[in-house]
């Protein structure tokens, strides 16, 4: 049954996980207050970025909106007076520039809703929670068994999704949860193929698939029904909080977590191993593991949200993994999420930070092995390990299972078809996006080189180098210039070859006079057979090889001797 609406003509589907980065550029001096100019950007490309213009005003609100997740944020103080100094301007603009950059940078903050529209109002202006009313009011109007109990307002982290507490009129003491999604980038299935998929669903049988009620998807949003867990999600009982909690609230800085017992770790572990490779091996695609899609039943772990690949809803860890090439298939996905939910089992909160190199110290060493070979800095760069290897290792291998349902889910060989090329399509746009932010690190990290201090000073001894080695090799060709222009000029006898040998001294020869003038004497004729002149040093080619040829030939024995005439003028 496609109850929902048709998409809006020319609708862009955004990523809603892609990161914005802000950046103050300049401020601007109004009446009585302050205003900054920030460019922000989605993703990498310069090319899709725009203005927005905020009052410090607008910063303290966003920060009064935030305060619920408990996070010490660094927003600078209010000022009453001298506010409008431009040293405490400039002052200012380098605090709120610390504070962007807090918030876009952590992972819960930079996704919420409130975050990205006071960075993007255009793209998230829309009211999701009206529109998720409607959505649901049409479909009660056409099946009238189901009744509204409660809103439940934010307790999930996707902004595009709305959650209501709902019961079925014929078993009125049966709580369930309707969620209501707006189709993501990722959606690569025909509506035809997606709806036929989401039907199938409702039939599929795992003792640790939490099991689907209903299912309904329209042109431009989805809709699905499942029995509501009291308890909440596994990040609710790791955290210690409420389910219904606000999303932000609950998980940005819990206060009283704690990690799993090592039998638990390793159950809960080994049955959601099983539930991916079932999966893998039905070529359905999830992606989707984290705490939060996976609730406690009599000690078995339940997967949410398996229909989410399907609406092509980006993943929960997408930003991390859009900076390791080599985790760039769905599988690969599923095992650097079980990764985080490992490392969350076991020290009760999410890693602060991938890779992890060091691990806090704990008495289960079989869990950090697991825990370096899926999220070490040399397990991103080189890539994960597969499903079937995490379920031989020491701490799953031994692990039993025992349940006795049948395990149900067939899907028709066309539909399988239709799946393994959208899986292909989703990998393929995220190793496109992978691919973008390598070519973004490496040209960041040359632009930070080059302006480095260090980098600097190397450079300018470059250059001092090059201009003392320069003016060196300048003076050094000075005495052949001078020796070229004075051969040019005639201005004295032509040079001789620096390899010739000393003509012998001439005797008989009068000195001049003092005062006297004299032209000098002509050279003497070239004695037979000795060749012809020698040409000046500077020549190349064949006169360079004649040069050579006649140096050799040089014999000192066929030189004839000379007579002298002495053309002194007596004096009067």
């Amino acid at each position: 049954m496609a109850f929902l609406e048709k998409p809006s003509p020319g609708r862009v589907l955004l990523d809603d996980t892609v990161a914005l980065t802000a950046l103050i550029e300049a401020s601007q001096n109004l009446h009585s207050h302050t205003e900054y100019i920030i460019r922000v950007q989605r993703g990498v490309s310069v090319e899709n970025s725009w203005q927005v213009i905020r009052r410090y005003s607008d910063f303290d609100m966003l920060n009064t909106s935030l305060l619920v997740s408990g996070i010490s944020l660094p927003l600078p103080p209010k000022k009453l007076l001298g506010n409008m100094d431009r040293e405490f301007i400039a002052e200012r603009q380098r605090g709120l520039q610390a504070y962007l950059d807090f918030i876009t940078q952590h992972h819960i903050l930079a996704t919420c809703e409130l975050v990205k529209k006071f960075l993007d109002t255009n793209n998230y202006s829309a009211n999701y929670t009206e529109i998720a009313l409607q959505q649901v009011s049409m479909f009660f109007r056409s099946d009238l068994k189901w009744e509204v109990l409660e809103p439940l307002k934010d307790i999930g982290w996707r902004i595009r999704k709305k959650y209501f507490l709902i019961k079925n009129k014929e078993q009125p003491k049966e709580r369930q949860v309707l969620s209501w999604v707006d189709l993501g980038p990722d959606k690569f299935l025909s509506d035809k193929d997606l709806q036929s998929t989401m039907k199938l669903l409702t039939s599929l049988s795992n003792p640790y698939i939490h099991p689907v009620t209903f299912a309904s998807t329209g042109e431009s949003s989805a809709l699905v029904i499942r029995m509501f867990n009291e308890k909440g999600s596994l990040r609710d009982q790791i955290s210690k909080v409420k389910p219904k909690e606000a999303f932000m609230k609950k998980y940005s800085n819990p206060k009283k977590t704690h990690g799993l017992e090592l039998q638990h770790i390793r159950m809960y572990g080994r049955q959601i191993l099983e539930v991916l490779k079932f999966l893998h091996d039905k070529g359905f695609p999830y992606g989707h593991l984290h705490a939060s899609n996976v609730v406690i039943e009599d000690s078995t772990c339940k997967l949410l949200d398996i229909e989410n690949s399907l609406l092509g809803l980006p993943s929960y860890y997408r930003p991390y993994i859009t900076q390791f090439r080599k985790i760039n298939t769905t599988e690969s996905i599923d095992v650097y999420s079980f990764g985080h939910l490992l490392y969350e089992m076991t020290y009760g909160r999410p890693p602060d930070a991938v890779p992890v190199d060091q691990y806090p110290p704990i008495p289960y060493t079989s869990v950090v092995s697991v825990l370096q070979s899926i999220l070490s800095t040399e397990a991103c760069k080189t890539g994960m390990p597969t499903v079937a290897q995490l379920m031989q290792t020491s701490l799953f291998s031994d692990v039993l299972l025992s349940h006795s349902e049948k395990l149900q889910f067939k899907i028709p060989a066309k539909l399988r078809d239709a799946l393994k090329t959208a899986k292909e399509s989703l990998e393929k746009r995220l190793q496109e996006e992978q691919k973008m932010n390598h070519q973004y690190r490496r040209l960041t990290r040359a632009q930070s080189h080059h302006g480095s201090e260090e980098e600097k000073k190397k450079r300018k001894i470059l250059a001092r180098k090059k201009s003392r080695q320069s003016a060196y090799e300048n003076e050094e060709d000075l005495p052949v210039k001078y020796n070229n222009n004075s051969a040019g000029s005639g201005a004295s006898s032509p040079p001789t070859s620096p390899s010739s040998p000393t003509p012998p001294p001439t005797t008989g020869v009068t000195p001049p006079s003092p005062g006297q003038s004299l032209a000098p004497p002509p050279p003497p004729p070239p004695p037979p057979g000795s060749g012809p002149p020698l040409p000046p040093p500077h020549v190349n080619g064949v006169a360079r090889g004649a040069l050579l040829s006649s140096i050799t030939s040089f014999s000192k024995g066929k030189l004839k001797k000379t007579e002298t005439v002495d053309r002194s003028i007596p004096h009067i």
